[in-house]
């Protein structure tokens, strides 16, 4: 398994969803995630991080409110939003990004 780092460096873009297992608009991302997976499918790569598990990624992109979406690439970020987006959004920004 690729580590958090190894993975935003990719030169493919990364969608982080950082997440909390307590918050309901969390649970509103969980089926828009999966409608832009299908849609994009390898072109980017999709992880969800619990910032209840995962204080220290937490901190570092100082997370202040859940859910918070991140596209990263090349260890860059190139895009950032807390709330919940739509599948249409989240796929021409990755299509905008590869």
């Amino acid at each position: 398994m690729s580590s958090f780092s190894d993975l935003i460096h990719s030169d493919k873009p990364v969608l982080v969803d950082f997440f909390a297992e307590w918050c309901g608009p969390c649970k509103m991302v969980k089926p828009v995630l999966e409608g832009l997976k299908k849609k994009v499918g390898n072109k980017a790569t999709i992880i969800k991080i619990d910032i209840d598990k995962n204080k220290h990624a937490a901190n570092t992109y100082r997370i202040q409110s859940v859910p918070t979406l991140m596209l990263f690439k090349n260890g860059k970020i190139l895009w950032r939003q807390s709330g919940v987006p739509s599948v249409g959004q989240l796929e021409q920004l990755i299509n905008s990004n590869l």
